[in-house]
């Protein structure tokens, strides 16, 4: 059974212009890990917005949960490059941001706050950021501000998690830190990621299935499973079964540039 299934889907952003994306399929599963990769401008980022809602298609159609996709999604948690923690909010206060915002907590957040509360401390110390719940962004490093930002995504549960080059800013030895701690996340309690990135190694070690995009106008060229054991740890990385998978999207991009 798809949880997000595209068909046919097209975008073009102005009226008459060049689609960015052009028709799509693809089927993503409950609870699978998926990543989407490709050179810059194939439209990975307009993929997220029409699965999120934040977007309609030109043509095709955006399923999620079987419904079409009409508006917005309360189920979704989103997370970018940049961690756009709001500056005069603590670390603890940005991350229950969704909580006043999508419902039923909205609803419920007064009332319940000392629970919510806790909920949000939990999860900070799960990304190893106990103690630092009362502190300002100003004061967190780019790695720490990119945990609260994935904690901001994930405080509602939402069954699917868009994830926009989340890890692209930081150096390669917190990029990995953070691979680890989002792949104890979700398998912890599994929910669909769609995981936009350019590092094909990180595509690699997180995900079910990686997606390779064409250039512009971004159609799917590869649907690539990843067929390597789970849990995975960063010794994987070293192996010939990683590096393979690694060279054959690699190829797959490559090729669009000659």
């Amino acid at each position: 059974m798809s949880f997000v299934r595209f068909e046919e889907v097209s975008l073009a952003y102005a009226a008459g212009g060049a689609p960015a994306i052009e028709g799509v399929n693809l089927s993503i599963a409950e609870g699978e890990f998926v990543a989407v990769v490709g050179p810059s401008g194939c439209g990975k980022s307009t993929l997220m917005k029409l699965a999120s809602g934040l977007r309609p298609p030109s043509n095709g159609y955006v399923f999620v949960d079987d419904r079409e996709v009409s508006g917005p999604l309360k189920i979704v948690g989103m997370a970018f490059q940049a961690s756009n923690l709001l500056p005069w909010r603590t670390t603890l206060d940005n991350v229950m941001l969704p909580l006043e915002i999508v419902e039923p907590h909205r609803r419920l957040l007064r009332k319940q706050r000392a629970e919510y509360e806790a909920q949000a401390r939990a999860l900070l110390a799960r990304v190893g950021l106990d103690g630092y719940a009362d502190k300002y962004p100003w004061e967190l490093s780019g790695g720490m501000q990119q945990r609260a930002s994935i904690c901001r995504a994930l405080i509602h549960q939402p069954r699917l998690l868009m994830l926009d080059e989340p890890f692209g800013a930081l150096d390669a030895f917190t990029r990995e830190e953070l691979w680890c701690m989002l792949r104890d996340l979700w398998q912890e309690k599994p929910f669909t990621v769609i995981l936009v990135t350019h590092d094909l190694r990180e595509a690699v070690f997180l995900a079910d299935t990686v997606y390779v995009m064409s250039a512009r106008p971004g159609r799917v060229l590869l649907r690539q499973p990843i067929d390597l054991p789970r849990p995975r740890d960063l010794d994987l990385t070293y192996t010939d079964a990683f590096a393979h998978h690694v060279h054959a999207l690699r190829e797959h991009i490559g090729q669009q540039r000659h």
